[in-house]
């Protein structure tokens, strides 16, 4: 699979590089920190990953202020910035509702965008991410500290082949990985960002703060979390989800912070990922019986619909407020070109839906 690479331009003038990948449903993975969209794309530790995401959709990333292809040296890194990055390139793709996913930092960034545009987001998936960054205020005293000292040995020894901080960092993001793996995640420091910037990177998205924005996010959400993370601990995952309303948490067991393409959590997570986003995504037309573009969760009210239940009675067998159950509703009037309930129960019940 071969991917596009383009550029757009922040709110402040930054030029934003993305690429896209696959056809079908959009997906965008947030920016995060640590990243190159050309290196990385075909790498030993995140190929699986975006293989696995644009499989059956499309597939948006980018590179945020300051690392990879996008513009180094930029001012602002403040969470708005990153905010405007991801909007700029959300338009720049031509994007009017899509899925979301963001990891570590991303995870942040993505929760502050729900939050600002909910109207936009079909779903949100966070993993191994927290609400607030080790210089946030609040924040327990060891875990500033700590950040304090990974601070310090970034801005003596990132992007140098030989330094210690090298073997250090790719141990603390991935324990269990073998030589290849520990080896490209350190080659990838020079390339993703300057020692300069990568140390003004780590101060930003350690002050990133988003239990406000947490609270404000009304769409369905999947929080994940390595049980062993070493770089984002456990528990900053089991807060971030109690903090978003009717979010699903789902621990992995586990160390490494990304995930190889061996691991049994890797497995868990890919099914979990899946059916998560395949609620609104287009089921295949061998599925669809006679009824284009409905989603996955439209296909299943229609069906309730021609058994004849009610509104309060889809929600409460598919585990979904009555409110989420009218837009689905409008939804399918929309799509099938129907101006009332019965006129939807009847094409349904002549695609075969509707049976017990």
């Amino acid at each position: 699979m071969k991917q596009e690479i383009q550029f757009c331009t922040a709110s402040d003038g930054t030029r934003i590089a993305f690429a896209k990948a696959g056809r079908g449903p959009p997906v965008v993975r947030v920016g995060s920190w640590f990243t190159h969209i050309e290196v990385d794309w075909e790498s030993a530790v995140w190929g699986h990953w975006f293989s696995a995401l644009a499989r059956g959709r499309m597939l948006v990333r980018y590179d945020p202020r300051g690392s990879g292809l996008s513009d180094r040296g930029a001012e602002d890194l403040s969470l708005d910035a990153w905010v405007s990055d991801l909007e700029a390139v959300v338009d720049a793709a031509g994007l009017q509702t899509f899925s979301m996913i963001g990891l570590c930092q991303g995870g942040a960034v993505g929760i502050a965008y729900a939050a600002r545009h909910p109207e936009r987001i079909k779903r949100l998936v966070i993993y191994d991410s927290y609400l607030q960054g080790a210089y946030a205020q609040g924040v327990d005293a060891d875990l500033t500290r700590q950040a304090d000292a990974l601070a310090r040995m970034i801005e003596v020894g990132w992007g140098q082949p030989e330094s210690a901080f090298r073997e250090l960092f790719a141990n603390l993001l991935m324990p269990e990985a073998g030589r290849r793996e520990l080896r490209w995640i350190g080659d990838l420091e020079s390339l993703s960002a300057t020692a300069p910037d990568a140390c003004r990177l780590w101060s930003a998205i350690n002050s990133f703060d988003v239990r406000a924005e947490a609270t404000r996010v009304t769409v369905p959400t999947l929080v994940f979390h390595v049980r062993g993370d070493t770089m984002v601990p456990f528990e900053a995952g089991r807060r971030l989800a109690s903090f978003i309303t009717g979010a699903r948490f789902v621990p992995l067991e586990g160390r490494n912070h990304i995930l190889m393409e061996g691991e049994k959590a890797w497995s868990t997570f890919r099914s979990e990922l899946d059916a998560f986003l395949a609620e609104d995504e287009p089921v295949d037309a061998a599925g669809n019986e006679g009824l284009p573009d409905l989603t996955v969760r439209e296909h299943a009210v229609l069906d309730n619909l021609a058994r004849g239940l009610t509104n309060t009675q889809i929600a409460s067998l598919l585990s979904i407020s009555e409110k989420t159950v009218r837009n689905h509703v409008s939804n399918i009037f929309t799509k099938l070109g129907v101006d009332h309930r019965a006129q939807a129960v009847v094409l349904g019940r002549k695609a075969g839906l509707g049976r017990e």
